[in-house]
């Protein structure tokens, strides 16, 4: 039974207030409908999730049961987004301010950064209690947003699992809850996929609301615009939230300008959301068509220009692609991100809308001066803890890669580095710092930054792209297009391959290996250990005549020491034997011959000699090792991080085809296929 009016009861059997406590809006008086079926919903956080969360079962550490927290006495009887309804625009207030200090306590006994979602918190609480997950459904753009909401729909119990092996994921997952739409573990997918929502909805004749919140540093990429543009044509009922916290829409290293939030555009943001001044606008252009189409056009110059003269620098270029602009309205302030809501929620033929929200990511927050630890960054007057709780950080590959490339760079001037990413790694800043006119951080423009360092190329630089391997995979039309098939000498920089802990299946460096091994004109390798590093930095400064990549794990280094001087370039598709044994060999790519090297130690107090290789080259195969290799073991095991289609697939198939396969050799490939899949299905 869907509540239409403050008399209707609860679902179970509880009065339901929510419009008789609904915030009064000076410029409407329209009420919110509740149009959802509220009696499909379970009060019950387990149910409410279909048993879901049921399969997270990550053990606690004794801190997280002892760890002393600061009541929360409205947040303990929030079940579920449900509880929301009935909480007075105080209540909601101070829900804001428990949910905060429950975040901080949570996190900080962890390396995860909560102020992305501590800058949502009033945002989230407002559309939780104007919209009606998880029929209506909310899409979160990345998840470093989407505490808050994991906190109201159930699963407070387990944040201290999140990013644990079967613990949370740290993104929304569909396969966790049902309060989650969407799986969003890279940037500027809410839009797109929401709008597909949108349209089914439409097509399946339902009437749930579809409410994408997008962060400003995703829309920089330029899916999010090509969404929008999509939006406005079809012209589906949705809702975009745009999150600006840095309070600047343009893909820069330094903050834009903040964009001020006064009483006056708090005042028109509730103007532009009203249903009288939504009307008169639609009934001008109705009356403007009929006159003609010069005065129609004319009145559209002058909506235009009022529009442009009610919303800040860019709510035009939202217009324009089609889109409702209403902004720009503080994030903070609860009464008015309600009532902006409550009205966009209540049209049924609105369009698309999109409502600007502006943040900020130290709201609240008492340790806001502490930047993200994983970022492995400190503000000036932050206070250090003690050492046993700050460890030394050991040095890690893209430490070493970064000397590296500075001591190539101070000889050669033609080096430049192109950076895509929502975060800049911290060993990157030392180039930057050394070359700041040689330095190009694009933001989340994976896409834009291959052809960029294309264009650098065919310029006459040399330009090392440096994208993490889970990103590179958004930018394969260019890097097969723009660079590839042209043969224009990018250097790619492929880091966090492979396996990246915590951070979840969604950001696991898996596939690199197979995609980039498969094009015809690509030098595919990848290090051992820094010294090889050092030596591949080296060797792809110096090829000009086509593009090639190396890959490197995210974490500490081998440990073999090393010193920062110029590296030796390795001769193309040549690998190396580091230990002859018999019978048995092991081929690693990349990291993983420092497995073999393990399983070699292990191996050997039994009683087995085993031959471990280097190949170094994934394309170009060294055939003369592999024939080698072949000759005088009878069994070959391949060992990468990496999917099966990878390496060991690229030697299975050279075997195959040279007639190596006579019956006396066997082959095994090793890869992280079914532990991805394994991962996956964890979330």
């Amino acid at each position: 039974m869907a509540a239409t009016a403050p008399s209707s009861a609860y679902p179970f059997g509880i009065p339901f207030h929510s419009h008789s406590r609904r915030v009064d809006c000076s410029t409407s008086t329209s009420m919110f409908p509740i149009h959802a079926d509220l009696s499909t919903i379970s009060m019950c956080p387990r149910s409410a999730s279909k048993g879901l969360v049921d399969q997270v079962y990550a053990q606690l550490d004794n801190d997280d049961y002892y760890r002393e927290k600061v009541p929360t006495p409205i947040l303990d009887m929030v079940e579920n987004p449900l509880c929301l309804k009935n909480l007075s625009l105080q209540e909601l207030k101070q829900l804001a301010v428990e949910i905060r200090s429950d975040l901080s306590s949570i996190m900080s006994g962890t390396q995860i950064s909560p102020k992305a979602s501590m800058a949502v918190v009033e945002l989230t609480v407002a559309i939780h209690h104007v919209f009606n997950a998880p029929v209506d459904k909310i899409l979160w753009d990345v998840g470093d947003q989407t505490y808050a909401h994991k906190i109201l729909t159930g699963r407070r119990s387990l944040m201290t699992t999140m990013r644990r092996k079967n613990g949370l994921s740290g993104v929304t997952s569909r396969f966790e809850s049902e309060y989650d739409a969407f799986g969003a573990g890279h940037g500027c997918s809410s839009i797109s996929a929401g709008l597909g929502m949108a349209v089914a909805r439409d097509i399946k004749g339902r009437r749930e609301r579809v409410i994408a919140v997008i962060s400003n540093w995703t829309t920089m990429a330029g899916q999010a615009y090509e969404a929008m543009s999509n939006a406005g044509y079809l012209d589906s009922n949705m809702v975009v939230i745009l999150n600006d916290s840095r309070h600047s829409l343009l893909p820069k290293i330094e903050e834009g300008p903040k964009t001020f939030v006064n009483a006056l555009s708090s005042t028109l943001s509730k103007l532009q959301s009203s249903k009288s001044f939504r009307r008169f606008r639609e009934a001008a252009k109705g009356v403007t068509k009929r006159i003609g189409r010069g005065m129609h056009e004319l009145a559209a110059k002058v909506d235009e220009y009022a529009r442009g003269m009610m919303g800040p620098l860019g709510s035009t270029l939202f217009e324009e692609l089609g889109l409702y602009y209403i902004g720009p309205v503080d994030g903070h302030n609860i009464e008015d991100l309600i009532c902006v809501l409550q009205e966009v929620a209540s049209l049924d033929s609105m369009g698309p809308v999109l409502v600007h929200v502006i943040t900020d990511e130290n709201q609240g927050d008492e340790n806001s001066q502490k930047s993200d630890i994983s970022d492995g960054q400190q503000d000036e007057g932050s206070v250090k803890s003690d050492s046993l709780d700050n460890p030394v950080r050991p040095q890690t590959y893209g430490n070493c890669f970064v000397e590296t490339l500075v001591v190539e760079a101070e000889k050669d001037k033609d080096i430049v580095v192109v950076h895509a990413g929502l975060t800049m790694e911290p060993s990157l800043e030392l180039f930057q710092e050394k070359f700041p006119d040689r330095f190009f951080d694009v933001g989340m423009a994976e896409q834009h930054a291959v052809t960029f360092a294309s264009g650098l190329a065919c310029g006459g630089l040399k330009p090392f792209c440096v994208i993490a391997s889970s990103f590179l995979q958004r930018a394969y039309d260019q890097v097969v297009h723009d660079v590839d098939q042209q043969r224009i000498p990018v250097r790619f920089v492929i880091t966090s391959a492979g396996l990246v802990g915590s951070d979840g299946p969604l950001q696991c460096g898996a596939f690199d290996i197979n995609f980039m091994s498969c094009l015809p004109n690509m030098i595919v390798m990848a290090p051992s250990d820094e010294v090889e590093l050092m030596h591949m930095v080296a060797t792809a400064t110096r090829i000009n005549s086509q593009p090639i990549c190396f890959r490197y794990p995210r974490g500490a280094l081998v440990g073999r020491g090393y010193t920062i001087s110029d590296g030796i370039p390795i001769k193309i598709g040549r690998g190396r034997v580091l230990v002859e044994g018999k019978d048995v060999a092991f081929l690693g790519y990349g990291s993983m011959v420092q497995n073999c090297l393990k399983a070699h130690s292990l191996l050997a107090k039994l009683g087995i000699e085993v031959t471990v290789a280097d190949a170094r080259f994934c394309k170009p195969l060294d055939i003369k090792l592999l024939r080698q290799l072949c000759k005088h073991h009878s069994f070959l095991v391949t060992v990468e991080e990496g999917s099966i289609g990878g390496f060991g697939s690229q030697v299975a198939q050279f075997i195959a085809v040279n007639g190596l396969l006579d019956g006396r050799i066997q082959t095994d490939i090793l890869s992280m296929h079914h532990q991805m899949n394994s991962l996956i299905k964890q979330g």
